[in-house]
């Protein structure tokens, strides 16, 4: 989306609401944020993953953003440089200034050319609040949206629970999928839903008709043991993975069985969590068997969450290390895969 001269990554609508100022960075419409569970409307209107991104040859920029119901964090970078951290407060329009880093002059252009983003694009990350934007001010400079040549050329959607969104790192910009996007070069748009990853129709109907994505990565499954019976997991699964792969027949899509969690290692003789998981994961790898020869590929989640150590205490969410060795694992089964696709 851009507007005001900028770029609004992973943000599908900036809503206005009677009696708030500013611009609520969504990364959902609302139609499909309604149709979720109580929890998962909440965590919806979370804006972890949205960035702002703009270019001008303002040396100094101000930008006014808020956050709605908590404090949140933002971080800052020049290209794929990190500039700087900043606090936001519940309810607070705060105003951050930025200037281009003067030590960007004292060396060669080109060892600024990152790998992904032009040294001259302003990023503004926000993390997992309910982002609000207020205004940019470039003072009289023109402000402009980066163009393609100066961000990743390809996107990973990724939709998945809490540990998608990037729960347990100590920033969701070190999530896995952004760890492993990446490492392949990817941007990424994280729909992520702590808690709340219940493959509901309207979910599976908005990412099958987006057309702004180029790869698929799918966690599902952790959320829905225990609420959801195993033939009801695999009609909404195999109606996510239809609808995405009749949209999209030519784009990679890639999906893990659950994560290894302190369910799939309970004590508990007949833990309902532990059955559900494996009736689930045999669901998931029963479809995949199924499409044999498509664009679809299942990867067992042991092999990108390969050690158990990679888990916080909650033994549920990866921790920052974890994130970081699970992006290594991830990007490393599917690199060669689409390097067949891409190239």
């Amino acid at each position: 989306m851009q507007r005001f001269g900028i770029c609004f990554h992973n943000v599908a609508e900036l809503e206005a609401r009677p009696g708030l100022s500013g611009l609520i960075l969504q990364r959902f419409p609302q139609e499909v944020r309604h149709s979720l569970t109580a929890k998962g409307r909440t965590k919806a209107e979370q804006s972890n993953g949205c960035e702002l991104r703009f270019v001008t040859e303002s040396v100094q920029v101000q930008i006014t953003a808020g956050s709605r119901e908590t404090d949140g964090t933002i971080l800052v970078f020049r290209g794929d440089f990190f500039h700087s951290f900043h606090q936001l407060r519940a309810g607070v329009a705060e105003t951050i200034s930025l200037e281009i880093p003067d030590r960007f002059a004292d060396v060669e252009q080109a060892k600024l050319n990152g790998p992904l983003f032009a040294p001259n694009v302003w990023r503004i990350f926000f993390d997992r609040f309910g982002g609000v934007f207020h205004e940019l001010n470039a003072y009289g400079y023109p402000v402009r949206p980066p163009s393609r040549e100066e961000m990743p050329r390809r996107k990973l959607l990724a939709y998945g629970s809490s540990i998608t969104q990037g729960a347990g790192a100590m920033s969701h910009y070190n999530g896995y999928a952004q760890q492993a996007a990446r490492r392949l070069g990817l941007d990424v748009l994280n729909l992520g839903l702590s808690g709340s990853c219940f493959c509901e129709r309207e979910v599976a109907d908005h990412i099958a008709g987006r057309e702004d994505w180029d790869a698929a990565f799918l966690e599902l499954g952790v959320n829905m043991r225990g609420a959801v019976p195993a033939e009801e997991f695999a009609r909404r699964t195999s109606y996510l993975f239809d609808r995405i792969m009749e949209r999209h027949p030519d784009k990679p899509i890639f999906a893990t069985t659950i994560y290894p969690n302190r369910a799939t290692y309970s004590r508990q003789s007949g833990h309902p969590h532990q059955d559900a998981e494996q009736e689930y994961n045999e669901i998931l790898r029963a479809y995949a068997a199924s499409r044999a020869g498509s664009r679809l590929h299942l990867f067992e989640g042991d092999r990108i969450m390969s050690d158990f150590s990679f888990l916080t205490s909650d033994l549920i969410h990866p921790s920052e290390y974890g994130h970081i060795r699970m992006g290594e694992n991830l990007e490393n089964l599917m690199s060669p895969l689409l390097s067949g696709y891409f190239d």
